[in-house]
């Protein structure tokens, strides 16, 4: 099997798509200071009882969630079925530690499902492969667990058995795989030290995802991390490298190729303020404007962008996300051709912003105005036809009387001292 044409040719439409929507939601959103409280915090299994005990989102509305993601011009959502703490939102049969047990009672993850299916929304999964409640994972002398280091569970580790962990981490992912239907992601989170690969019996899981959901893509965390991309750049990648690289709170550079020079799939995740988790006191978010030029950069990359949202403990994702994401909306309405099914073009990368291209049409993103017409490097004699993206209306591509000494650009001018639109102003340009 030839697993690096076998990746491309199932993220296909995952190319096309570009835009999604990460929710991370949990008991965490009841102490309000990130989803990984209770490791930054070392709290107990006991501590953290009360969290999952008065867990109920009464104002939980996915359907609000999915139509927020629709109108803000994204195409499909991952959900955090499970985190590290190991509370699952959904009804699996393997333990009491979820949704239904809590004062909620019931599969929160179905609603999710319906509600995004229901507005054309691709569904994905993210699973965590640690967890921090389970009596077998690795706690005293693990880099990460609550109570790594502590002499009061250094007795119980002898008794541990890893393989019941795996069993019941397969059991889990057999279960979201089987009982809500089609799903286009699984989002597996992740792999650091000897917890890689063979540890979590990747090839084997990997295998049994496939089987049970053929066309769904796989991320690369299950020997990966946010800053270890694993073998999925490598010319022989394991057949558990994925089918996407997921850099996390970073955009490369220059995208993200293999050894052999071929781009590879890829999915920035990004979050919308400080935190992935509700933070209460983190209100430093991100601007429409800088979120944009993100989603615009990553596809400028060959690269996707995963946007993320942090519902609070009632169930409702914040208002300044969903300011923002409803102005991203606005962009996207009017500019959406210009990011749906586009990649990077050959050009470098022009002072005043950037290019995205599909096929014969060339989209120019400009961020500054400068001084003087717009000049488009190396475009000279090939542009048929120019349109402003937001409404159509023609450009049209001059000479200026003064720019002969320039004979490689074609040239464009607003008339105006500022642009059309400020977040980015987008140009079609058709090309011979």
């Amino acid at each position: 099997m030839d697993l690096r044409k076998a990746r491309q040719e199932r993220t296909v439409q995952f190319r096309k798509d570009r835009f999604g929507m990460f929710i991370h939601w949990g008991i965490y959103a009841i102490p309000a200071r990130g989803e990984w409280v209770r490791s930054q915090e070392r709290i107990s299994v006991e501590d953290y009882q009360p969290f999952f005990d008065s867990f109920n989102p009464y104002e939980y509305d996915p359907k609000a969630w999915a139509k927020l993601a629709k109108e803000a011009g994204m195409k499909y959502a991952v959900l955090t079925t499970k985190h590290h703490d190991g509370f699952c939102l959904f009804d699996s049969k393997l333990t009491d530690y979820k949704a239904t047990n809590t004062p909620a009672g019931r599969d929160l993850v179905r609603e999710y499902v319906d509600a995004f299916r229901a507005e054309g929304l691709k569904i994905g999964f993210y699973y965590s492969l640690l967890d921090w409640h389970h009596p077998d994972y690795p706690a005293y002398a693990d880099r990460n667990h609550p109570m790594r280091g502590n002499e009061a569970v250094r007795e119980a580790e002898k008794e541990k058995d890893f393989s019941r962990y795996v069993e019941y981490l397969h059991g889990q992912v057999r279960e979201l795989l089987t009982n809500y239907g089609k799903i286009d992601i699984i989002w597996f989170d992740f792999s650091y030290g000897e917890m890689s690969g063979e540890k979590w019996e990747a090839t084997k899981l990997v295998k049994m995802v496939r089987e049970l959901q053929p066309g769904i893509l796989i991320d690369n965390r299950l020997e990966g991390s946010g800053d270890a991309v694993g073998s999925i750049k490598t010319a022989n990648p394991n057949f558990y490298a994925g089918d996407f690289d997921g850099p996390e709170q970073i955009i490369p550079p220059e995208g993200v190729i293999d050894e052999l020079g071929d781009p590879v799939p890829w999915e920035a995740c990004l979050t919308l303020n400080d935190n992935w988790g509700y933070t209460a006191k983190d209100h430093n978010y991100k601007t429409p404007e800088q979120v944009v030029r993100a989603i615009v950069e990553c596809v400028s990359k060959n690269g996707n962008i995963l946007l993320n949202v942090g519902p609070d403990a009632r169930g409702n994702i914040p208002e300044e996300s969903v300011q923002i994401l409803k102005a991203v909306g606005k962009w996207m309405k009017k500019n959406g051709k210009s990011i749906y099914g586009c990649s990077r073009c050959e050009l470098d990368k022009p002072e005043w912003g950037r290019y995205t291209q599909n096929g014969k049409f060339l989209y120019a993103h400009i961020y500054d105005r400068g001084i003087g017409p717009t000049a488009f490097k190396g475009l000279a004699g090939k542009i048929k036809k120019a349109r402003l993206l937001m409404d159509d209306s023609e450009i049209k591509v001059e000479k200026p009387w003064n720019a002969g000494q320039y004979p490689e650009y074609a040239f464009i001018n607003f008339g105006s001292t500022t642009l059309p639109d400020p977040i980015d102003t987008v140009v079609e340009l058709e090309l011979e």
